[in-house]
C-alpha cells in the first residue's frame, strides 16, 4: 500500500510539469532573412535587379513610388501564452538600385532606424443607415430561402 502514495505523488508531479510545459514561450522567425554571406557577395556598381534576385531572393516589399528600392525584411517575434506578439529583433536591408536597374547601394536598418507614423483618426462616411440587432433579426424574417437554387424556365 506505501507504493500508491508514491504513485500518486508522480503523477501530480507530471500533470503539472506537462501544464507548465504547455505555457512555453514560443520564438518565431518571420521574413526573409539575407545570411550575412548573401550580403557581402553584393557589390554596388556591378549587379542588376535579376543577380540581387539570385542572391538574395524576392524582396518582402519594394518602394511606394517607384521600384528602384528593395526591402529584405526579417523579425524575430515571441508569445507567452494568449499574451500579445513581442518583437524581440527586426532586421531590414534596403537595396537600392539606380535608373537602370545598377545596384547602387546597400542599407542595413534596425528598429531605431524608422520612425513613429500617426494613423490618422478619421472615418469614411457611407451612404445608408446602421440597424440595430433587433432591425437585423426582424429585416431577416422570411428570407430563410433566400440561400436555396431557385427553378426558372427550363
Amino acid at each position: 500500500m506505501t507504493t500508491t502514495p508514491s504513485l500518486l505523488r508522480c503523477a501530480v508531479v507530471l500533470i503539472g510539469l506537462l501544464a507548465i510545459s504547455g505555457c512555453a514561450k514560443d520564438i518565431d522567425a518571420r521574413g526573409n532573412q539575407p545570411t550575412s554571406e548573401a550580403i557581402t557577395r553584393l557589390a554596388p556598381g556591378e549587379q542588376t535587379r535579376q543577380d540581387v534576385q539570385n542572391l538574395l531572393g524576392t524582396p518582402a516589399t519594394t518602394s511606394v513610388f517607384d521600384n528602384e528600392t528593395w526591402y529584405y525584411i526579417s523579425s524575430q517575434t515571441t508569445q507567452y501564452a494568449f499574451y500579445p506578439t513581442e518583437e524581440l529583433e527586426r532586421t531590414v536591408y534596403a537595396v537600392e538600385f539606380d535608373p537602370r536597374g545598377i545596384l547602387k547601394e546597400v542599407r542595413k536598418l534596425d528598429a531605431n532606424s524608422g520612425r513613429e507614423v500617426q494613423i490618422a483618426g478619421r472615418e469614411t462616411v457611407t451612404k445608408g443607415r446602421e440597424y440595430s440587432v433587433i432591425e437585423q433579426l426582424i429585416g431577416n424574417l422570411g428570407r430563410f430561402n433566400a440561400g436555396k437554387e431557385k427553378k426558372g424556365p427550363q
